[in-house]
């Protein structure tokens, strides 16, 4: 799974794809539209974070690439990959209950807090995807 040269990029199945954590300066794009929203994206080797319509949608601690990423009504959906193990927090319903499988395998149910964020870690190799899903209760 290669980098988003473009930063970020619509996919054919209605997916977005986002994040370049081989950058070694910071580097951004606002304003890109997507199914009627508009999403920003900053990132680069240390950190990648995507906003919609100005709120938190995902963050990365470090960088990493995204692809094929799907928020739907119970849960969110993502390939990922990076050049190091990564904290991943993405953004759900508050104070909700969550299945997390991290390729394919089950890795434990977590609550999410007050402002609906959940944080995972997952462990990278560069030019190995991993595929995050993450399932209402």
């Amino acid at each position: 799974m290669p980098v988003i040269e473009s930063l970020i990029r619509s996919e054919a199945d209605g997916t977005i794809s986002f994040g370049n954590y081989k950058l070694q300066t910071k580097s951004k794009l606002q304003d890109f539209e997507h199914a009627g929203d508009l999403y920003k994206i900053k990132t680069f080797y240390e950190i990648t974070k995507l906003e919609r319509n100005g709120l938190f949608v995902y963050e990365s601690v470090p960088g990493t690439a995204v692809e094929h990423f799907a928020v739907n009504h119970d849960g969110v959906e993502f390939s990922v990959e990076g050049d190091k193990d990564a904290q991943i927090t993405v953004q759900l319903d508050d104070d909700s209950e969550y299945e997390v499988y991290v390729d394919g395998v089950a890795v434990g149910g977590m609550t999410t807090n007050m402002s609906g964020k959940l944080s995972v870690s997952v462990e990278l190799n560069e030019g190995m995807a991993c595929q995050v899903k993450v399932v209402k209760r």
